[in-house]
């Protein structure tokens, strides 16, 4: 039998234990509430290249409501109230120089057709207008980002042609330096810089998008690429997918003088989940990418900051988020740390469509020709290239003769020796 002390004791415990649920339950129904008020949008998933790897792109042998070996699938999306995803239409960096481009249009054929197979859940988006359409429908937008420069095959036409196939952002470089820009690896000393940054061509390429509309992506690049484009660009820019630097000092992250003028530019940091960008280890856990969340708001305020949970592209997540459906619970955590209801929906999704917006803006200003001026052909000069439409060099008065036509030849000759 208890003592009356112990009762005493067991009746408060149990006390502080129901009221710590009750007021975790209100976190909860708050950010549920909060996400059917404002969409929740996502800038990088990679669910596509789980498609590739698994099924080699044939969507006829699967289905997105039972696939159950990655973090990403119909039920899971509608869990976590995921509105709008940018989707990633990514190809490794061994496809450079080889077959990048045919590849990144097979990734954003598998995105069209994943929308066109499930219409019920995905909506195809281009733009800002699209997003909150979706939302009010309850289907998720899909929007589409090429991860990584080397897709272009260093070419303006391709990137206009990937912007009329409905690539709405592009992540200047992958894990390796294109002919025009360093990638972050330069930072870390595995790879040497090639530009210092970016080159003459590089930023050709930054006016190019800002003309034509699309998002500037930064995640992955190095600083001085960071810098450089922050400095450049007519609109703002996005980190699609990275973390804090002075949380977890990974070169992949964001660090404190550039989210400064991430600020300054309106641009917006996606918060990544991968263990290795949030705790730089091998585990990490739901509140620790939090802490990426609060650094970001001390450090450049809440307006600079998303989710870009990079799911189907790691390996490792952190506890508590072990896929698209545990978004809430993330959300439920910021309110528990006494973030504002402002905060909050303008992580979700106000602060992205802001910057959208700004970028559709900055478009619709243009009034100029595209930019049609291609990177000079030694800078691109390899072995799987021809040199098409490229002015040849002056050859000396032998080779002229070798390559004309027997006919012109034989009139050559005859004017030679008159």
């Amino acid at each position: 039998m208890l003592s009356g002390g112990s009762v005493w004791g067991t009746l408060l415990i149990l006390s502080c234990v129901l009221k710590l649920s009750l007021t975790q339950d209100e976190h909860m129904n708050n950010a549920l509430r909060l996400m059917s008020e404002t969409p929740l949008i996502d800038g990088h998933n990679d669910l596509p290249w789980q498609l590739r790897m698994k099924f080699n792109n044939q969507l006829n042998q699967v289905d997105l409501y039972t696939l159950n070996n990655t973090h990403t699938n119909i039920p899971k999306i509608r869990e976590g109230r995921l509105a709008a995803q940018f989707w990633a239409a990514y190809v490794p960096c061994d496809t450079q120089y080889k077959d990048a481009a045919r590849q990144t249009l097979e990734q954003i054929d598998v995105i069209h057709r994943m929308c066109m197979k499930y219409p019920e859940a995905f909506m195809f988006a281009t733009s800002s207008k699209d997003i909150v359409d979706a939302f009010s429908q309850n289907r998720t937008a899909s929007l589409i980002g090429v991860e990584g420069g080397h897709s272009l095959d260093s070419s303006l036409g391709t990137l206009r042609t990937m912007y009329h196939l409905g690539v709405r952002y592009l992540t200047l470089t992958h894990s390796c330096n294109t002919p025009w820009a360093d990638n972050w690896l330069v930072d870390s000393g595995a790879e040497p810089s090639q530009h210092n940054g970016l080159s003459e061509f590089g930023k050709q390429l930054i006016f190019e998008m800002n003309r034509i509309g699309m998002l500037i992506d930064l995640a992955h690049v190095s600083e001085n690429v960071m810098h450089q484009v922050l400095d450049l660009s007519k609109a703002p820019v996005i980190f699609s997918h990275s973390s804090a630097y002075a949380v977890c000092p990974h070169k992949r992250n964001v660090p404190d003088d550039v989210l400064k003028k991430v600020q300054d530019k309106k641009g917006i940091v996606m918060v990544n989940f991968y263990n290795d960008y949030v705790t730089c280890s091998n585990t990490a856990n739901l509140s620790q990418v939090a802490d990426h969340f609060d650094h970001i708001k001390n450090v450049a305020g809440h307006s600079i900051i998303g989710f870009g949970g990079d799911y189907d592209g790691v390996g490792r997540v952190p506890g508590g988020l072990e896929d698209v459906s545990k978004y809430p619970a993330l959300v439920a955590e910021l309110l528990r740390r006494g973030w504002t209801d402002v905060e909050v929906k303008a992580a979700l999704g106000d602060n992205l469509l802001r910057v959208f917006r700004e970028v559709e803006r900055v478009n619709s200003l243009k009034g100029t020709a595209p930019d049609d001026l291609p990177i000079p052909y030694e800078e691109v000069k390899n072995d799987c290239r021809t040199s098409y439409g490229y002015p040849v060099p002056n050859p000396d008065s032998a080779g002229t003769i070798l390559s004309l036509s027997p006919l012109a030849l034989v009139l050559t000759l005859t004017l030679i020796n008159q």
